[in-house]
């Protein structure tokens, strides 16, 4: 049992160098002068504070034991000296420390968001983005309180321990020996506690980012925790993370701070008999009081950096869990990055060809198996289907957020497996069922999807997307700022400026994944008329449950369970009655041309009438 406990505590003091010094080789070269600067500064402190120490010796034999009248002067400007440099080099030292500090929860939260932006959609599927945000800004902190407590515990705390001790030494070695006693109980209490914190710390950074988490997805879900009265079942939810949160707080509290009283203890029985001893010496041997004095004075101010270093090691083990939480991110690889050698896409017809495509989110759940069909260059090819038949993970094939795991996908006959990612993606424009809006004005949000776009060219593409209406009626038009995802807006605004982001981006290809479903028929009809004219001399894949926006597309390809069941016109597809397509159609409403979607509003009577559709087809 000691073997294995041995073992792990070398394995975790292994770890913990790896990340130190890993930490130094990242940061120590940016950082070294003002880390230098710094240092000078406690060096500084520690010197002044051993001088203090020092010259009481002289304060007590030359001024008060021998009336050295001479001497008073030059004594007391030097302790008003040594005060004025640990004034100065304290301020100095803060200063630095906290500049370099920011700077560097700035970098690694750059880091941080640089890296989250490389990893694939599989890690942000696996990962709630609530609970994430909030890891990320309990832990960006660890690696900055890491190096100061190291450049503070070194240049500070450990030169001015050294500093006193060595004042003591010279002063009385005898009573330095005495002293010593403290230290080794000291250091193991010290590690005992660093062992029972380690696991807690993290368990608390876990359960902690749990309930930033949750309360992040209430407030962006507020219309739906209003809508369906869940305010007292969340606020219970709530109360139990933060009592869990407040239990594992008070753990940590109750075994970190069980440092003070032991060291306490130790540091008054060593002092009490120090004092004790020396006061022997002093009334049998009659030695002047000023060595005595200085002595003790130097062991008082030795407990101070004694207990800061002893705390340091506490506070030690958090941050380090907090930076070791940090390079988990960090060390993530990509699961799907650009193929060695990756070329840039080149888009001259924009044909899309799907040959013999399979793909599965888990291994047992296949979601597409054998697919093939061609979307023409220039053309529009229409996705149909019941949900779950696949057409949403045809868009996100076609952007690579996932690879296929077999067949293979082109674009103008180029394999995307062996294009770059970003040129695959500045090729194309998409427009989302569920639009999302980022922080900014209008204006911002348009220009998203194309960085160098003029303010003259977004405008017109939200003249196309028929939203220049609803933003010049709006407070300060373009340059209004939106709320969260434009919670000021209505869906089918939100809409409408999702489009003008995909119009204003002028890319070859386009992809709409049902992007006129948040629309009123209004304001979908204004909205044809406008993506009819985008989709002019472009490659358009439209996934859609309204027929609206399906019969005037050049091809539709029919899905069933992730297979191609039928494809052709909707003129062509009608001619047989007994076609899946035509079974759709036969659901539709009498009064408004529609797919699966005008049967009833709620999705699972939706997901039903097509079920009933295909079930009721001729074999």
């Amino acid at each position: 049992m000691s073997s294995s406990k041995s073992q792990d505590t070398s394995s975790k003091g292994g770890e913990v160098v790896s990340i130190l010094k890993r930490i130094v080789a990242e940061n120590g070269r940016d950082y070294a002068w003002q880390y230098g600067i710094a240092a000078v500064f406690l060096v500084a402190i520690a010197g002044s504070t051993a001088f203090t120490a020092w010259i009481m010796r002289d304060v007590i034999d030359e001024i008060f034991y021998r009336q050295r009248a001479d001497l008073i002067a030059v004594i007391s400007l030097s302790i008003m000296a040594a005060f004025m440099v640990r004034g100065v080099a304290t301020y100095g030292q803060s200063v630095i420390l906290a500049r370099v500090g920011n700077n560097l929860v700035a970098r690694y939260q750059k880091r941080i968001f640089d890296h989250l932006m490389k990893l694939g959609m599989d890690f942000f599927a696996e990962n709630r983005s609530g609970t994430l945000a909030a890891q990320i800004n309990q832990n960006v902190g660890g690696v900055r309180d890491l190096l100061n407590m190291l450049v503070t515990s070194v240049a500070r705390d450990a030169i001015s321990l050294v500093a006193l001790v060595a004042v003591m030494v010279v002063q009385d070695p005898v009573l330095s020996l005495i002293a010593f006693l403290i230290g080794p109980p000291l250091i193991l209490s010290v590690n005992y506690l660093m062992r029972r914190l380690r696991k807690l710390n993290r368990d608390a950074i876990v359960v902690g980012s749990q309930l930033g988490g949750a309360m992040q997805e209430a407030v962006q879900g507020i219309a739906i925790v209003k809508a369906f009265t869940m305010e007292d079942q969340l606020s219970r939810r709530m109360a139990a993370l933060a009592e869990d949160v407040e239990q594992r707080s008070n753990k940590i509290a109750r075994v970190s701070e069980r440092l003070s009283p032991i060291s306490d203890i130790l540091a008054g029985i060593v002092i009490a008999i120090v004092i004790a001893y020396a006061g022997y010496r002093a009334t049998a041997g009659g030695q002047p009081p000023g060595t005595i004095f200085a002595f003790v004075t130097a062991l008082l101010l030795a407990y101070d950096p004694a207990r800061r270093l002893a705390r340091t090691q506490v506070n030690l083990e958090r941050s380090l869990v907090n930076a070791r939480m940090i390079y988990e991110i960090l060390d993530l690889e990509p699961r799907q990055g650009d193929a060695p050698g990756a070329k840039a896409l080149s888009v001259s017809a924009g044909e899309i060809r799907f040959d013999r495509v399979n793909f599965a989110y888990a291994a047992d759940l296949p979601v597409l198996r054998d697919l093939s069909f061609t979307a023409e260059g220039g053309r529009t090819t229409a996705i149909v289907g019941a949900s779950g038949a696949g057409k949403s993970t045809i868009v996100a094939l076609l952007q690579r957020f996932y690879d296929v795991t077999g067949g293979r996908i082109e674009i103008d006959g180029q394999d995307i497996a062996g294009v770059t990612k970003q040129s695959l993606r500045r090729s194309i424009a998409y427009v989302s069922q569920h639009p999302y809006l980022f922080e900014g004005t209008v204006r911002d949000n348009i220009r998203y999807g194309r960085e160098e776009a003029t303010d003259a060219e977004i405008e017109q593409a939200a003249k196309l997307a028929e939203a220049d209406g609803f933003i010049r009626q709006l407070a300060l038009g373009y340059d209004t700022p939106l709320g969260e995802n434009g919670a000021t807006l209505s869906g089918g605004q939100r809409q409408r400026l999702s489009i003008a982001r995909a119009m204003v981006r002028n890319a070859p290809i386009l992809l709409l994944d049902e992007a006129t479903s948040a629309l009123d028929n209004e304001s979908e009809a204004k909205v044809q008329q406008a993506l009819a004219a985008a989709m002019q001399g472009r490659t358009t894949v439209v996934i859609a449950h309204r027929l609206s926006t399906v019969i005037g597309a050049d091809r539709i390809v029919v899905l069933e369970q992730g297979r191609l069941m039928e494809q052709g016109t909707h003129t062509e597809l009608l001619a047989d009655p007994n076609s899946l397509y035509a079974r759709f159609y036969q659901l539709q409403d009498d009064q408004d041309i529609g797919l699966v979607d005008d049967i009833a509003d709620a999705p699972q009577d939706r997901d039903e009438a097509v079920e009933r559709a295909i079930e009721e087809r001729p074999a």
